[in-house]
């Protein structure tokens, strides 16, 4: 009966899944369905947009054309009227002067005569008609404006769809993860000239396997890439996961998405414990600063609890009894918050295996400053680097300066120039926890021990502040040191 149940189990959830997979699958053809339509209506409203343009360059082009054919005319037929003016004046006049010199031959007896032959030929000398050029200034020919459309025409003719680019291929081999950043590579299918640039779009997850279709982070888009690789730096892994997708362009249109690929970004994520912290310290996300009113406001609201007949304990606090969402489990298992001079506050995830690192920026202006690890055994009153439970680095500001590795009250004054930002890196099997400048990874301490429970991010301020980063891989420079480090004895592993 056991096994048969156990079956039938298994029949279930695999039944389920694939129902899940057909739904989602139908999901994405109704998707494609209204994309379709879509997407149609689109590229027949671009076509006509195209040919009216197109339409209305060769509208420009006739107006300009007919213009100058008009303005040819014109200034042909103004010469020519000129002209055929001048001349119809100039056959008028040797009309009139032929007229005259037949009268005066006629006359040639007149005692007159030798004077009016000599007047004729001076008015001959002086006339229009000898004077005017029988050649048209101008020619009738228009054929200079005409043209031939045949080339162009052929060109029209063989205009098509311009094609779509294929779809990229993401080369997993050559893409890297690494430092907090991911250097995607990818390469054509075939060659295409007219690829103009590149589109990469990306997301968190943490799903592992093909995206999903319902994702709840959106696509990152990343525009105008001219090569065929990029690199995204800088990035939190606050997930498990990230998807990748590209896609080639030319001047005019976007091919498909390559086929997306899932890369695991694993690093240490951790928020810090609002729950327990010490009530002098105001705790927003990964950012603490000194609150000196805490601790006052925390007895005013235990005085108020106290006359309605309630325990005045932070345990039955409000705060400790409604916790935000947002936050994971207490690392610390329900215990009391860190009180007294223990201004302390823990990360909210257990070290229990691997390799973590973290950074943290503080203010150099605090007056007491530590940051390191902790059991989650430690006590409320305990303060950090003063027993067998924590290893810090501690800076006091206070009265004198002092920056010291601790561990089980033992301290070691650190000679090294004090760091704006402070690296740590915990290889939990290894027992090695080290601390470095975050901007130069130069080593500042090491500590060397065998860890024999979990281990919690901890941090110390006093009159003062500081902000964590997480979510960060363990970065290649530290990596090598450690590798370079590992097989020599240092003397900064006395205090283990």
């Amino acid at each position: 009966m056991g096994d048969q149940k156990e079956a039938l189990k298994k029949i279930i959830t695999t039944l389920a899944v694939k129902n899940e997979e057909i739904q989602n699958f139908i999901y994405a053809l109704k998707q494609m369905l209204l994309n379709v339509e879509a997407n149609s209506n689109k590229v027949q409203e671009d076509l006509e947009i195209e040919f009216q343009s197109l339409f209305s360059l060769l509208d420009e082009l006739k107006e300009g054309m007919l213009m100058k054919i008009k303005q040819d005319r014109a200034s042909r037929i103004y010469e020519l009227q000129n002209q055929l003016a001048a001349c119809t004046k100039a056959l008028e006049s040797s009309e009139e002067l032929l007229e005259t010199a037949n009268q005066t031959l006629q006359g040639a007896d007149n005692q007159d005569f030798l004077q009016a032959a000599k007047q004729i030929k001076d008015s001959v000398t002086m006339a229009p008609a000898f004077r005017l050029s029988l050649k048209a200034k101008v020619s009738d020919n228009m054929s200079h404006l005409m043209v031939d459309f045949a080339q162009e025409r052929r060109i029209l003719q063989a205009l098509k769809f311009l094609p779509v680019p294929s779809a990229p291929e993401i080369d997993l081999g050559e893409s890297l993860v690494a430092d907090n950043c991911v250097t995607l590579v990818w390469r054509m299918p075939d060659e295409d000239s007219k690829i103009d640039h590149y589109v990469l779009e990306y997301r968190r997850t943490n799903f592992e396997g093909p995206p999903r279709l319902k994702e709840d982070q959106p696509w990152m888009v990343i525009e105008g890439i001219r090569q065929t690789e990029y690199t995204l730096t800088g990035l939190k892994f606050d997930m498990k996961y990230m998807n990748f997708r590209v896609r080639a362009c030319n001047k005019a249109v976007a091919g498909e998405f390559s086929e997306p690929v899932t890369l695991e970004t694993t690093a240490f994520m951790f928020r810090l414990d609002a729950m327990t912290c010490h009530q002098n310290l105001r705790v927003e996300e990964l950012s603490v600063e000194w609150d000196a009113m805490g601790g006052k406001v925390q007895d005013i609201k235990a005085r108020e609890k106290d006359s309605k007949g309630r325990t005045a304990s932070p345990v039955n606090s409000p705060a400790r009894c409604a916790q935000s969402p947002k936050r994971m489990p207490s690392g610390r298992g329900g215990r009391d918050r860190f009180t007294a001079e223990s201004y302390t506050v823990l990360g909210d995830t257990l070290i229990d295996g691997g390799e973590h690192y973290w950074e943290v920026r503080y203010d150099r202006d605090s007056k007491a400053f530590a940051v390191g690890v902790a059991y989650r055994s430690l006590g409320r009153f305990d303060q950090l680097g003063k027993t067998p439970a924590s290893w810090c680095l501690h800076l006091n500001n206070w009265l004198q300066v002092s920056f010291t590795a601790k561990h089980n009250n033992k301290a070691r004054t650190l000679d090294v120039p004090l760091p704006d930002c402070i690296g740590v890196h915990c290889d939990f099997h290894k027992g090695v926890l080290s601390f470095y400048n975050a901007r130069t990874k130069q080593l500042l301490h090491t500590f060397k021990a065998k860890f024999s429970q979990p281990l919690l991010p901890a941090f110390m301020v006093w009159c003062g502040s500081f902000q964590v980063s997480s979510g960060l891989q363990v970065p290649s420079a530290v990596r090598c040191l450690q590798k370079r480090n590992s097989a020599t004895s240092s003397s900064n592993a006395s205090l283990t």
